[in-house]
């Protein structure tokens, strides 16, 4: 084998593996397409702070998807998602979605508490009871100017 085909080779296996790398890299942060087996579902929030695209879908704190869209509605002015779920969960109509924290410094992710329902949503259903993320420096913040819960009684 000659230099050139050597060349021609290496070149061939480095253009593969990054456009590889480049796929796998799309897919795990959510901008590639929903992956197979993977149905899509809507909700909408007062606030999306801490989510992304790419942010975990959980349920019972076990990873069932991702968010695969994040949007501001310039009419209603509120956070719309899109987000996977796995095709073979089919989720109850009294599903609740919740942004919910891992911890005080731990990141956010978008959580799906089923109800008990027998009727079930359909992908690209809009689930419509949600919750938006607490913030704990508002939280904080109204904590420390209501005086700290103290109730103002006499020295």
């Amino acid at each position: 084998m000659n230099n050139r085909t050597a060349e021609i080779l290496v070149g061939a296996v480095v253009l593969f593996l990054a456009l590889g790398f480049t796929l796998y890299a799309a897919q795990r942060t959510g901008y590639g397409p929903a992956p197979a087996g993977a149905a899509t579902y809507r909700a909408s929030f007062t606030s999306a702070q801490g989510i992304s695209v790419g942010t975990d879908v959980r349920m019972a704190g076990v990873k069932v998807g991702s968010v695969i869209d994040l949007r501001l509605n310039p009419e209603t002015f509120r956070a719309e998602t899109t987000f996977t779920v796995d095709s073979s969960l089919r989720l109850p109509d009294d599903t609740a979605v919740l942004i919910s924290s891992e911890g005080l410094l731990g990141g956010a992710f978008v959580e799906l508490l089923p109800g008990g329902s027998p009727d079930t949503y359909e992908p690209g259903d809009e689930i419509l009871d949600t919750q938006s993320a607490v913030s704990l420096v508002n939280l904080f913040v109204k904590f420390a100017t209501s005086g700290g819960g103290e109730t103002g009684g006499g020295e």
